[in-house]
């Protein structure tokens, strides 16, 4: 999982034609721009806590080995079986691997697959020119590939799993296991598993939409949270959350707010119904950075605010308490932060439960929604803290289960709550600011620990955020399996780097057959789950447009469902966004991607535009 980007004080530039609202008929900017909105007093918001990137900046302890890299046959203890193949094929001892095996032992990979690479440098952000590198030469894949079948034999992969007894305060032993193609798992290609509703059109080719111009600011501002309704995109804007015409992108309606928004759920009900969290006031002389602590929920089908509301700690005194993420599950708020969580009733704001602390100083950090709820509790000391994960009643919040994270773990983020699957950086091992080192699937009826998955950071891509509790990216769960993409590697073609998204099973751990490449030069990434099928964003090389493609979660079959332009204006616009800190959504036919932290405009002398969001539409 390679080092995210750090929110730039200079976001990139880029652009294809000058953003009015509403927008031109002409998206390319043959009209002139308008006039950017007038900075209302006291300034654009106060900046953010400081970013630390997707999971916080770790150094490997010293002494601490190495593990080796991935791909090279490893000899299995004595007395013990072969373990599964590694994620990749042999290389010399310099060079990391990649490759999915395919077959049983003694049988070649596809041509161009899973043979030694040149050194990667992995990238996690927007495509760049020029990406990849020539292959090897042709002498040493010939040495290289004689030592195939050997691999597929003899591998490295290991996995953690459940003996079905007492987990023993959620530590579990580490267990072998053999295979060819990562393990059986469920469903299989002839599982029967159903589609999704997003359906490809007549004609995938895309054109564009709207674009909304990058607002005035002069500071660092949060702009994070952007949904989608039956009739409107909504996003997150500068002191207001604003509703704008799918199609057109004029406004429809705009809340106003009395600071900037902090934090907004993921999450919405199905009456287009969610929350939000921000500050209590404007930055000003005598307060330069208002407080996040206030909670509110928004109403996106008629553009209101339908309510807002701080709360005090039980053992706080007066002083309202400060939020730093907010979700959504059923008809509960809940909000968290190093103060405690809270929860409060979606359509009435009545406080369902406050920030408290226990005889073992415990509180909730924060939580993730969705189908449930699910707190991630923090014990102990800040130099040995314990995690909790507990599965709540959502009313009330009473815990229906705990599980006790091992020890070595800071900080935890909540990939999906049903099923329960939790990530987290153990040991600070991933070393690559991904958050990610292991994922544990976990009972949500029990609190016992199901199976844990190694995620090696060089293998991988998905990412969770440094601090707050929800806020993995990259990542979908959906038929039992946890899919993933891979760290870029080398593709098949003379130039330019490629990646698969692979699935583990969350009952065995082990990966499933299978794979859905991204073709030459596209990297995938998974957006979310669509029925049993999963929505992914292909970011592309630098002379082409990017896709959305549908994959099959049970036979990884890629169907196109979107084609953007190729043209040169319009792919220096979609790639202009870091992916690392942007918001990709998809529906029906539909593409918006927005930013989530916006900074005071850099000056270039190629006059390159930049946006707030930027969105693509088929048919």
């Amino acid at each position: 999982m390679t080092q995210p980007p750090q929110p730039p004080n200079d976001p990139p530039q880029g652009g294809f034609g000058a953003p009015q609202d509403p927008p031109p008929a002409d998206p390319f900017g043959k009209q002139p721009p308008a006039a950017p909105p007038t900075p209302p007093a006291g300034g654009y918001g106060s900046p953010p806590p400081p970013p630390g990137g997707f999971g916080p900046p770790q150094t490997p302890p010293p002494g601490q080995p190495q593990n080796p890299a991935y791909g090279y046959p490893q000899a299995p203890p004595p007395g013990q079986p072969p373990t599964q193949p590694g994620y990749g094929y042999p290389q010399p001892p310099t060079q990391p691997g990649y490759g999915f095996p395919q077959g049983g032992p003694g049988m070649p990979p596809p041509p161009g697959y899973g043979y030694p690479t040149a050194p990667m440098q992995p990238q996690y952000g927007a495509p760049q020119p020029g990406n990849g590198g020539k292959k090897f030469s042709t002498q040493m894949q010939i040495i290289v590939a004689a030592v195939v079948a050997v691999v597929l034999i003899v591998g490295g992969g290991v996995i953690y799993a459940s003996s079905g007894g007492d987990d023993e305060g959620g530590k579990k032993t580490e267990a072998s296991s053999a295979g060819t193609d990562g393990g059986e798992g469920k469903g299989g290609s002839d599982s029967g598993l159903g589609g999704g509703s997003e359906k490809a059109p007549a004609d995938t080719k895309s054109a564009v939409g709207f674009q909304l111009p990058h607002p005035k600011v002069t500071e660092t501002t949060t702009v994070s949270g952007s949904w989608v309704t039956d009739k409107a995109y909504v996003k997150t804007g500068v002191y207001e959350i604003v509703g704008y015409d799918l199609a057109k992108g004029t406004k429809l309606w705009s809340i106003p707010l009395e600071g900037q928004l902090c934090a907004a759920s993921r999450h919405m009900s199905k009456d287009y119904k969610t929350a939000i969290a921000f500050e209590e006031g404007k930055p000003s002389k005598a307060d330069k950075y208002p407080s996040c602590n206030q909670v509110g929920a928004i109403d996106l089908a008629t553009g209101k605010l339908t309510w807002s509301k701080s709360v005090t700690s039980a053992s706080g005194g007066d002083e309202p308490v400060r939020f730093n993420e907010v979700t959504l599950s059923g008809s509960t708020v809940a909000a968290g932060g190093t103060g405690g969580g809270a929860a409060f009733n979606l359509t009435t704001g009545a406080e369902l439960w406050k920030p408290k602390t226990d005889a073992n100083n415990c509180y909730d950090k924060g939580y993730g929604g969705g189908e449930a709820l699910v707190a991630v509790r923090k014990c102990g000391t800040y130099d040995e803290p314990q995690l909790i994960i507990q599965a709540l009643n959502p009313t009330t919040g009473a815990p229906l289960s705990s599980y006790e994270m091992p020890a070595g773990v800071d900080y935890a983020s909540v990939v999906s709550t049903k099923p329960l699957v939790v990530a987290a950086d153990v040991g600070d091992t991933a070393g690559d600011g991904s958050g990610i080192s292991d994922f544990f699937s976990i009972d949500a009826a029990t609190g016992k620990l199901t199976v844990r998955i190694s995620a090696d950071a060089d293998q991988y891509a998905a990412r969770c955020g440094s601090t707050e509790v929800e806020t993995c990216g990259s990542v979908a769960v959906g038929n039992n399996r946890l899919y993933v993409p891979t760290e870029e590697h080398e593709g098949g073609g003379e130039y330019g780097d490629t990646n698969e998204i692979v699935a583990f099973d969350l009952t065995t751990g082990k990966l499933v057959g299978g794979r859905a490449d991204a073709g030459d030069r596209y990297t995938l990434t998974p957006l979310r789950m669509d029925g049993a099928d999963v929505i992914a964003y292909k970011r592309p090389p630098y002379d082409k447009g990017g896709q959305i493609v549908s994959i099959d979660g049970s036979t990884f079959k890629e169907t196109v469902l979107m084609q953007n332009p190729d043209d040169e204006a319009v792919r220096k616009a979609e790639t202009s966004f870091s992916f690392d800190y942007a918001e990709f959504i998809y529906e029906k036919g539909r593409l918006f991607i927005s930013e989530t932290m916006i900074s005071e405009p850099r000056k270039s002398a190629f006059d390159d535009k930049e946006y707030l969001v930027v969105s693509f539409a088929t048919g």
